[in-house]
């Protein structure tokens, strides 16, 4: 611990991580990444390394007197070609559990991306900071959940008091896997994805392995969900595979099995929720892949479109209407030996209703609003009396 005009410099050190399952040392700091180093070791997909290197539910914890508090940060910024600046990355600062503050950091690299060509361009930039003052005196519980959709390394943290680790508060740890829409696409911070209202809500700690493009049943990620401790577990299957065009229906099926297999070997009692994909209108009944739609782009505009034809579901391809009826079927053959897996249509957190009324800006991704609503949908359905995680959060 140093100090340096008043200020005190505490190492930035795992205990005071959660929600990473790997941190790795670097030339600026500490980066946190949401999948270990063998697992993306196996996987050369420069879209998956990008999203599980954003720290989406990744967030410092500690306990302190301090009424100020900075974070050195490096943030890798994303820049589309053709559609307008991204915002900044969204810190998160919450005290004693509510939120106390929200800001962000200017500069940093630069990932320019060009989604005609799929070329992209990186570009170094300045550390920055982000700062919360005004803290209330007193102990008291302070996190920082980092950007949910920007690379983050950490520099360093500040205080004008000292730190400590905070106390484990014996809740529950609830791990979910999904796409870009549990990563948090379009929410309005990091305590604002969907998995994050929902785990608020029930009273648990979240480990989020949403991954934008990445919910692709690779084994690589069953086995990191194998190895992480957990007393919740849940999956989120099916948009990525129709994005990506990646299997038929005869691969899928297996793959599905596999997964949950693998996940079971580390937690074979844990309640297990299968949740299919919420309504996305462009895939219902046609095929992927998708693709940016160089109309709307030109526009300045980024949305998606599906390429597939529905006449090849006949031949394999997947559809989001056929995954949720493979997944209905596939969980109620493994239900008769295993008691703890459970299947949640995603319709039921956003569906025929919600689409009129909040519709998916992109055709793909929700909006801030969605997300509160699909996160309190999951919550009292996950959580409540009679849901799969009933009873199993604080």
């Amino acid at each position: 611990m140093n100090t340096t005009h008043g200020w005190i410099t505490t190492p930035l050190t795992p205990d005071l991580l959660r929600g990473a399952l790997d941190l790795e040392r670097t030339a600026h700091g500490l980066l946190p990444h949401r999948l270990p180093a063998r697992a993306r070791a196996q996987c050369a997909d420069g879209q998956l390394a990008m999203a599980e290197s954003q720290p989406s539910g990744v967030r410092l914890v500690f306990r302190t007197r301090a009424t100020a508090v900075e974070l050195d940060t490096l943030p890798t910024k994303r820049v589309y070609v053709g559609v307008p600046p991204r915002p900044d990355g969204v810190y998160d600062l919450l005290v004693d559990g509510r939120l106390a503050g929200r800001s962000g950091v200017a500069g940093g690299n630069t990932l320019t991306i060009d989604m005609a060509t799929g070329k992209a361009e990186h570009r170094p930039g300045p550390v920055g900071t982000v700062r919360f003052t005004g803290l209330a005196a007193g102990v008291k519980d302070v996190e920082i959940w980092l950007p949910h959709n920007e690379t983050t390394e950490l520099v360093a943290l500040r205080t004008d008091a000292p730190v400590e680790p905070a106390a484990d508060r014996g809740r529950k740890v609830w791990l979910h896997h999904g796409s870009s829409i549990s990563h948090g696409s379009d929410a309005a911070g990091p305590t604002s994805t969907w998995p994050a209202l929902a785990a608020a809500l029930g009273g648990t700690e979240l480990v989020n392995l949403g991954l934008g493009g990445g919910a692709l049943l690779d084994p690589f990620t069953a086995r990191a969900m194998r190895d992480t401790p957990a007393d919740l577990i849940s999956v989120k299957i099916g948009i990525n595979l129709v994005n990506a065009d990646l299997m038929r229906l005869r691969a899928f099926a297996p793959a599905v099995h596999g997964f949950l297999d693998t996940i079971r070997d580390g937690h074979p009692t844990a309640p297990l929720l299968v949740v299919s994909p919420i309504l996305c209108p462009i895939h219902e009944d046609t095929p992927g892949p998708s693709a940016p739609d160089l109309g709307a782009l030109g526009r300045g505009q980024l949305r998606f479109r599906a390429t597939g034809d529905p006449a090849e579901r006949a031949s394999g391809k997947l559809t989001l209407g056929v995954i949720r009826d493979e997944l209905a079927r596939i969980v109620a053959q493994r239900s008769a030996e295993d008691p703890h897996l459970h299947v949640l249509d995603g319709r039921d957190l956003y569906g025929e209703a919600d689409s009129a009324e909040l519709p998916l800006p992109d055709g793909l991704h929700p909006d801030a609003a969605t997300h509160r609503r699909i996160g309190e949908r999951f919550a009292g359905l996950a959580f409540t009396a009679g849901g799969p995680f009933a009873d199993r959060g604080a």
